[in-house]
């Protein structure tokens, strides 16, 4: 946990500037702090928690219960607001998902990957199964556990359609009821997407956020996959985080987590804190 101390000390003071601010939005995503937290769940939430962010999004569960987990969170004055899954066990695994999702505390079900030939552009025959399951299991998931489902973009949904993009034949023929959307910048920009018009266009299909930075001179493709070294601290890259930020507050997402897949998350994140508190929190 040595590589940790440095988000303790530099957000000492901003961390309580920013529970002020944003004490429910802001969150983290697992994922961020996968490799600490396969090691050790309850240090790695401690670690969390000391940068002031008690709102986590699990996209795994890290060889412990779903009940365990809650525990850890709850002796913590910590929530769970966001569970993630992969789309087959969204699909064949539904009840399990959901009993999981409620024994964490979680208001909502993501899952952030359309199974699909990578050797070839994402299709409308990829789509439509997604809107058919997402609308199959977003009932399901409402109306039999009180949980509201949505779909992480990744980039590749953004290729063209008819007069717009997959993308927008998914938000189209999925029924807002059962299906909303999380939108993750970086997933959206990396394709050249602007994440701020694709929140004043479908803000009220936005429900959840993640906030990440892609570094400058990548270049984007429709691939859905680019080196994780790329997510840089919030503000250093290209995309215009601060607008994004406006965009949100004006939006019905109710949740946003940082999510840093590189290598250096334990010295980036401390950064992306300070800004996110420079630019004030939504």
């Amino acid at each position: 946990m040595k590589n940790y101390l440095l988000c303790m000390l530099v957000l000492l003071l901003s961390a309580r500037t920013a529970s002020a601010q944003s004490p429910d939005k802001l969150g983290m995503v697992s994922y961020t702090f996968r490799n600490s937290f396969q090691k050790d769940v309850a240090a790695t939430l401690d670690t969390i928690k000391s940068m002031g962010i008690t709102n986590m999004e699990f996209s795994n569960l890290f060889g412990r219960t779903a009940s365990d987990i809650r525990q850890l969170l709850d002796s913590r004055g910590m929530k769970c607001t966001s569970f993630g899954v992969s789309y087959e066990d969204l699909v064949t695994k539904t009840s399990q998902v959901a009993d999981n999702a409620k024994a964490l505390g979680a208001a909502f079900v993501r899952t952030a990957w359309i199974p699909h030939d990578r050797k070839i552009p994402f299709s409308v025959t990829d789509a439509n199964k997604a809107v058919d399951d997402f609308n199959r299991v977003g009932k399901i998931l409402k109306d039999e556990y009180g949980l509201s489902f949505c779909y992480h973009n990744h980039g590749y949904e953004f290729v063209d359609y008819e007069k717009g993009t997959l993308f927008d034949y998914i938000v189209a023929n999925t029924k807002p009821e059962y299906v909303n959307f999380e939108l993750d910048i970086l997933w959206a920009f990396h394709p050249g997407k602007d994440p701020v018009q694709l929140i004043k266009k479908y803000g009220d299909r936005f429900r959840l956020m993640h906030v990440k930075d892609l570094k400058k001179g990548v270049k984007g493709d429709f691939s859905g996959g680019t080196d994780p070294n790329n997510d840089v601290v919030l503000g250093t890259g290209q995309i215009d985080v601060k607008a994004v930020l406006k965009a949100a507050k004006k939006s019905g997402i109710q949740y946003y987590y940082i999510e840093d897949e590189s290598k250096d998350a334990s010295k980036q994140v401390p950064q992306s804190m300070l800004y996110l508190k420079s630019v004030s929190l939504p």
